[in-house]
């Protein structure tokens, strides 16, 4: 069961500290003069002088300007490094066109150097084949001057057997007789 009279009197009390009837709190302080407010001031103000006794700010941008010297240094030491970097970047630029005109260079002479291999293979090929030409046109003329002196020979035989044959049939010894006086006769006239 709910206690409805201490919960009437609960609801009177936050009524009335809602209201602002509540009492009031005191601030405290020392000598009646000396509150929180005058100790965080007056510490203040002796931190304050601490630190510029101790020198504290100057300190500070001493730090500071140490800070930004390295800052400079550091910067200076970029600079100088981009441009060694530039520099590099300029020379290896140069090599690599150095090096491309090098290769189009040897590009070209190893073209001309080729153009001129097969140009004499060209000529190497032309002058076997004329060779080789004259040397079978050479060949063909002995077997043709061979086959010829065959012929003649078989043919000087073949005439010779004929003749032998013919004056062996139509000559007798008396028609050979006057053959051979007559060869005798002529021999002395022409030996002269």
């Amino acid at each position: 069961m709910v206690d409805f009279a201490n919960l009437a009197a609960a609801t009177a009390d936050v009524a009335m500290l809602a209201s602002g009837a509540a009492e009031e709190h005191v601030t405290p302080s020392v000598f009646g003069v000396f509150n929180a407010t005058v100790f965080v001031s007056l510490s203040m103000l002796v931190v304050i002088a601490l630190v510029l006794w101790k020198k504290v700010p100057a300190a500070i941008g001493a730090s500071l300007d140490k800070k930004i010297a390295d800052i400079r240094e550091q910067l200076e030491e970029a600079k100088k490094l981009r441009e060694e970097s530039e520099e590099l970047r300029a020379k290896y630029e140069s090599r690599l066109r150095a090096a491309d005109d090098e290769a189009a260079e040897i590009l070209a002479q190893a073209e001309s150097e080729a153009e001129l291999v097969v140009a004499n293979a060209k000529k190497a090929t032309t002058d076997l084949i004329a060779r080789r030409k004259k040397m079978a046109e050479d060949k063909i003329s002995a077997a043709e001057r061979s086959a010829i002196a065959e012929v003649r020979a078989k043919a000087a035989g073949a005439a010779t057997i004929a003749a032998q044959n013919l004056i062996a049939a139509k000559h007798d010894a008396a028609a050979d007789k006057g053959l051979i006086d007559q060869t005798i006769n002529d021999l002395g006239s022409k030996l002269n």
